[in-house]
């Protein structure tokens, strides 16, 4: 039975990746520190149900605190300080410590064992406003310090690749979104608030687009990265749903059958004006392509959000 480890495991994306392992024959073992970027009641609810499976174990501590770490098959490397609108002034140095230093800590543990894979998970902010489809070879000038923090990462991971064989690979999500979505994440906010009758708040004009990528999709990825033979690799990983925020918001509206009361305020620092995947190298050298397209997500995002008010 392979064991893997799982950074964040309480997280959005960790969480549903624990849940996926769980389902195979795996033994899993999640780290979380449950930071108060976001409620920590949340975050445990997330890993409520594999904290009743016996093939679960959960570490609560800080990477960064720790000098050594499971012995395990796989690495799935999902802990982060997320948010690029927090990223600057005096909370860089939370994103440095976070996403740079926990990366390192993990990297330089795991150089000196026989691990399989580790799978990063990185993001398109390592772009900022690249020109698109976005490419794996685009010239990475990210727009926000988060963006610099995730790069830095990915960087760290290339050299430990480079100079120490460790199996490394990067996964740069675009967007992703379904049930659990961190609750400052566009869609999670306006489906909230539609459902609540409350007001959508849009940073400025709405006209802004964005590449959405389902959680099924990203799951399916990282299981597909970790089988294969490919290392010291970074894959865009998009679901092929570039729509603009406000097409977004009438497609919130289509599903729920309720109007939108949409307020606007100033655009913020750091956010980019449009992002788009080039997912070409995902297909050839993984084997991996979208499923779920945003009509598809968004319906069943609403849904669990109906049955599930308290987890939406």
């Amino acid at each position: 039975m392979p064991t893997v480890l799982v950074t964040g495991c309480a997280g959005f994306i960790g969480s549903h990746l624990v849940e996926r392992l769980l389902e195979g024959d795996n033994r899993v073992i999640g780290i979380d520190c449950f930071t108060d970027y976001y409620s920590p009641g949340r975050k445990r609810a997330n890993i409520a149900r594999a904290l009743a499976r016996h093939e679960f174990t959960l570490i609560e501590k800080d990477i960064i605190d720790m000098r050594s770490f499971p012995a395990v098959d796989y690495v799935f490397h999902m802990a982060a300080q997320p948010g690029v609108r927090a990223s600057w002034g005096s909370n860089f140095e939370i994103y440095l410590r976070n996403n740079v230093e926990v990366t390192q800590n993990l990297l330089e543990f795991y150089k000196k064992k026989q691990i399989k894979k580790f799978i990063y998970s990185s993001s398109s902010s390592v772009y900022g406003d690249a020109p698109l489809p976005m490419t794996e070879d685009s010239l990475l000038q990210p727009v926000s310090p988060y963006g610099v923090t995730k790069l830095a990462a990915e960087h760290l991971c290339y050299l430990y690749w480079k100079n120490y064989n460790v199996p490394t690979i990067s996964l740069r999500y675009f967007t992703v979104y379904g049930p659990r979505q961190r609750p400052d994440m566009a869609i999670h906010r306006f489906i909230k608030a539609v459902l609540s009758d409350e007001a959508v708040t849009v940073y400025g004009e709405g006209t802004q687009t964005r590449d959405f990528t389902f959680i099924n999709d990203v799951l399916e990825a990282l299981s597909l990265a970790a089988k294969t033979e490919l290392c010291g690799e970074a894959f865009n990983i998009g679901g092929g749903s570039q729509i603009s925020i406000n097409e977004l918001i009438g497609r919130i509206e289509g599903i729920t059958g309720k109007k939108a009361q949409v307020s606007r305020v100033v655009k913020q620092h750091g956010d980019v004006r449009d992002t788009r995947a080039d997912i070409s190298k995902a297909w050839t050298m993984l084997g991996w392509k979208p499923h779920w397209d945003i009509e598809r997500g968004l319906a069943e995002y609403v849904r669990g959000c109906r049955e599930s008010p308290r987890l939406c």
